[in-house]
């Protein structure tokens, strides 16, 4: 029953990373040499992959709910903010961005626990 539940939780996170990437690369500046649009265009996609995959690590990680976890990925630094149940879940989740490729550094200045 439990992977019903999760696997239209991680269609969407996906969907909404995809978006994220495609937003990304279509906000863009324009760069003056296509070399330079690359590389500012590939970073975007990259964090944007990455928060996509931190979303779908939180997701499948049990004790973690990861509605309740904002990520932002900028420079392939990631940003959780939000409120979890227990600082075990916490900790849950800091390593479970860790874990993801291209991830240099976890932010959770801004997630907390309710205990």
């Amino acid at each position: 029953m439990q992977a019903f539940r999760t696997l239209p939780v991680l269609a969407l996170v996906a969907a909404l990373g995809l978006g994220v990437a495609a937003n990304a690369a279509l906000a863009a500046p324009q760069m003056s040499s296509s070399s330079d649009h690359a590389s500012s265009t590939g970073q975007a996609v990259s964090d944007g992959w990455i928060t996509t995959k931190v979303k779908s690590e939180l997701a499948t990680t049990k004790g973690v709910k990861s509605m309740d976890v904002t990520v932002r990925t900028t420079d392939g630094v990631v940003t959780l903010t939000g409120v979890l149940a227990t600082k075990t879940d916490v900790r849950k989740a800091i390593a479970a961005a860790k874990s993801i490729k291209g991830v240099k550094d976890v932010d959770a200045s801004g997630l907390k626990a309710k205990d």
